[in-house]
């Protein structure tokens, strides 16, 4: 924290809790981590990010995991990917994620996540 001339405190960091819309998660930086990232780069709302020890994916909106793809981008047979793969080669994520058989889907928004699910996210009294 720094001070004004009159000795005011001042913030050097300011929050902002405005929903970003967007949803990702983190790899690590191997021969796997490589693959999903590569695969992650030839979508249109995706960013892919490098870094010494991770590989960061940052998605607007919505972002699907799609075993198969990876599997082909890995030169496995079909299935080789799964849930447990991804979550081995997954450091962290933000958003909410829903695991299916063939995908793993993140969503920004969690009211899209519950729609897709058909959620009913009203109170129950």
């Amino acid at each position: 924290m720094t001070t004004t001339s009159t000795g005011t405190p001042t913030r050097d960091f300011e929050s902002n809790n405005t929903a970003s819309g967007m949803c990702g998660y983190t790899l690590m930086n191997n021969q796997v981590g490589e693959v999903i990232a590569e695969v992650m780069r030839g979508k249109d709302n995706v960013t892919v990010t490098p870094l010494p020890s991770m590989i960061r994916i940052d998605a607007e909106g919505r972002v699907d995991v799609v075993y198969s793809e990876i599997d082909e981008a890995a030169g496995e047979e079909d299935g080789w990917f799964d849930q447990a793969e991804f979550e081995e080669s997954m450091s962290t994520h933000y958003g909410r994620m829903i695991h299916l058989d063939d995908r793993t889907i993140l969503f920004a928004n969690p009211e899209d996540a519950a729609e897709y699910l058909d959620f009913d996210l009203r109170p129950v009294r």
